[in-house]
């Protein structure tokens, strides 16, 4: 497995009423030394006034690198934005603009596609942000195509998230696309996320499903994943369980928010994904070792799932930008 090998240089803005968690999932991701992975981030933070910044938690953060930090970093994330109708001062607006033209990637987690809309940065572009603010940021920025369904809109240049959790999200798939599926695999697992979350956060809005959960479905994930070759089906796997189907499903919903059926799907693109990084395997036999069945239902799969085609993935990985945002929600259909 090759990774990138330049450590890329992650600076968060933050500012008074700061949210905790939104700056922790940037930190966590990109900010923590994991011994079995070479390291491939640094990370910071910075404001514009150095100093004590009070948080929506009740207490304060010591920032003391001020705006000038955003000129040397390579990825800038704004870890929300509230009130998201205050705009930017004229020093952050700049040192955002400018940032992005040099070439640095912004990223927005939750109500940060505000400061990033106030700036202008997202004019003519997709955007989406948490869904109880998707009608805001439309009516105050008409420019900009809001999509309040989708957990992320990656443009490559520019990046915004859902709300907070989505944020996680969206970070995973920016390690993904800096340093591919293995690596940011193993980071999704210690954090006991999935590499890939299906759907799009308009189901998040529902009332929250019982906290007590029937049984871990742990040995059943490992058992699983350790046969994607294999013609494994949620009925094969209800019965490894010794449950019902239905059971089954009730479980994977309350434990992992998706279907058992839709997680194995991942499983199996995100092995194919891996596979196309590190071998020069033929789509059939991609298709054959992640049990897709055939070159043709790998590529159906795989454009459904991502947008995009094995062909095209593959190719990117290997140094090529590609030009369509990437999104992740439901499929147009």
């Amino acid at each position: 497995m090759r990774y990138f090998s330049d450590m890329q240089r992650v600076t968060a803005l933050v500012r008074p009423g700061q949210s905790t968690f939104e700056l922790a999932c940037a930190a966590h991701i990109f900010g923590i030394h994991r011994p079995e992975l070479p390291p491939a981030y640094t990370f910071g933070v910075c404001t514009e006034h150095p100093g004590p910044i009070p948080t929506r938690a009740g207490y304060d953060i010591l920032v003391t690198d001020g705006l000038d930090a955003l000129d040397h970093a390579d990825t800038v994330i704004i870890p929300g934005w509230l009130p998201p109708a205050d705009p930017p001062s004229p020093a952050v607006t700049d040192a955002l603009r400018r940032a992005h033209e040099r070439g640095a990637r912004l990223v927005s987690i939750c109500s940060g596609a505000f400061a990033l809309a106030h700036a202008g940065l997202l004019d003519g572009r997709e955007a989406t942000t948490h869904w109880a603010l998707t009608g805001e940021l439309a009516t105050r920025f008409p420019k900009v195509r809001v999509d309040p369904d989708v957990l992320y809109v990656d443009h490559g240049d520019l990046a915004t998230s859902a709300g907070a959790g989505a944020g996680i999200d969206l970070c995973i798939h920016l390690v993904r696309r800096d340093q591919g599926a293995r690596y940011a695999a193993h980071i999704a697992r210690a954090m006991v996320m999935p590499p890939h979350r299906e759907g799009g956060q308009l189901q998040y809005t529902a009332p929250p499903r019982p906290a007590q959960i029937d049984g871990t479905l742990a040995p059943l994930l490992d058992w699983t994943a350790d046969r994607l070759a294999e013609p494994v089906t949620v009925e094969t796997m209800a019965a490894h369980a010794g449950v019902s189907s239905r059971t089954l499903t009730r479980r994977f919903l309350d434990q992992l928010g998706t279907t058992p059926g839709q997680w194995l799907l991942a499983q199996r693109i995100a092995a194919a994904q891996d596979l196309l990084e590190t071998t020069d395997l033929p789509l059939d036999a991609i298709a054959r070792r992640t049990g897709l069945s055939s070159a043709t239902n790998l590529r159906r799969r795989f454009r459904t799932a991502l947008g995009t085609t094995p062909g095209a993935y593959r190719r990117a990985f290997r140094g090529r930008k590609t030009k369509e945002p990437a999104r992740n929600g439901p499929a147009p259909s």
